[in-house]
């Protein structure tokens, strides 16, 4: 938080003294307190929209994946691409409920959907499982960090028990 009331001058004073030095000490600290107050905004929004944006791009993803159908629904595009009806065929719902699916795969960033006259085709994004992956890669690099440490200490307390 900023304390703005050391900046604070009284209007009166600068006024009634004719002296332009406390007017222009007094618009620069102004200044000042208003700078430092758009650099906390400006600071805040970026942590706010870039930061949180990978973030929320990644739960995006995740969220989509955690439903089994849109999981199968990936798979067979893994196969290449594949219309709304070809896609509902191995499954018990209506064409529009499949829809709903693609819509969050779409939204999630891990589908395309094109338009081919009457036939809406869909097709794997060249990148959508591109973050998982490398989320994925950094927590499997800590973890066999951490259980090579665990193996190194255990090793160490096995031949001490000898």
């Amino acid at each position: 938080m900023i304390h703005t009331a050391s900046y604070r001058c009284n209007p009166r004073l600068t006024r009634s003294s004719g002296n332009n030095r406390v007017a222009e000490f007094c618009l620069g600290k102004c200044i000042q307190t208003i700078c430092k107050i758009v650099l906390y905004i400006t600071y805040d929004l970026y942590n706010l929209i870039v930061m949180n944006n990978v973030e929320a791009s990644l739960n995006l993803k995740m969220a989509a994946l955690a439903d089994p159908t849109r999981r199968a629904i990936i798979k067979q595009l893994q196969r290449g691409e594949a219309t709304v009806t070809e896609l509902a065929a191995p499954f018990a719902m209506s064409q529009p409920a499949i829809s709903k699916h693609l819509k969050t795969l779409e939204d999630a960033g891990l589908i395309l959907r094109g338009r081919d006259a009457q036939r809406r085709p869909c097709r794997l994004a060249p990148d959508g499982l591109a973050e998982i992956a490398r989320w994925m890669n950094d927590h499997r690099e800590m973890w066999e960090h951490t259980l090579d440490r665990l193996e190194a200490y255990l090793e160490t307390v096995k031949e001490n028990e000898s």
